[in-house]
């Protein structure tokens, strides 16, 4: 792993698989460790407060957002999240990477006050399996999956702005490639590998 910390910022369609591969990819790396994020949102079943999101009202988050505390924040599904200045500055104060797992517009808010973050984003193998997994997931109602698929299919267009793409076919191999960016020794993944666009416009264009 390269020493010198660093902030990763990655950001992924609903249902790509985000949480799962950084999870797959700290629990191997002491030196990797995720921000915790602030939300409006509830807790979802066995998520912690403090380690998957501070949950909090609104009118805390605004509290919060008023006293300049967050680097990002976005509303997402009628709920807003954001990332806390403080916990970015005590990873990297610690000598560890930190990564944000944020939506896009977030990660453009990010790229523009720290230019010199790596930001990666997740697509899924298909469009299909885009949709499985988030049925599967069986956290949502059904009008709400919808909502989710419909955004996702927004969210995928976004990947050009990011230095670069990993397809979420297989969590090994995802994961794999994810740590190879953190070691400075990938360029399979760059969003300027023709080859790597010829596979997006496939997941994003063909069939549609």
């Amino acid at each position: 792993m390269n020493t010198a910390s660093k902030l990763f910022v990655i950001s992924a369609p609903s249902g790509a698989g985000k949480t799962t591969l950084v999870k797959s990819l700290i629990k191997g790396n002491e030196n990797i460790k995720c921000s915790t994020s602030y939300t409006t949102r509830a807790p979802r079943i066995n998520e912690k407060e403090g380690e998957d999101y501070f949950f909090v009202s609104k009118e805390e988050f605004v509290k919060l957002k008023n006293s300049n505390k967050f680097i990002e924040h976005a509303k997402v599904f009628n709920n807003f999240y954001a990332t806390s200045r403080e916990e970015i500055e005590k990873i990297l104060f610690q000598g560890a990477h930190a990564i944000l797992e944020i939506d896009w517009q977030g990660a453009r808010q990010v790229r523009q006050s720290i230019p010199e973050c790596v930001s990666i984003f997740i697509l899924p193998p298909s469009k299909e399996e885009l949709r499985e997994r988030l049925i599967n997931r069986a956290t949502d109602d059904a009008k709400t999956i919808e909502l989710r698929i419909t955004e996702a299919n927004r969210d995928m267009l976004q990947w050009s702005d990011f230095d670069y793409c990993i397809i979420n076919d297989d969590l090994e191999t995802a994961k794999k490639e994810l740590e190879s960016i953190f070691s400075n020794e990938n360029e399979v993944n760059s969003t300027k590998n023709l080859m790597l666009l010829e596979k997006i416009n496939e997941i994003l264009y063909v069939n549609d």
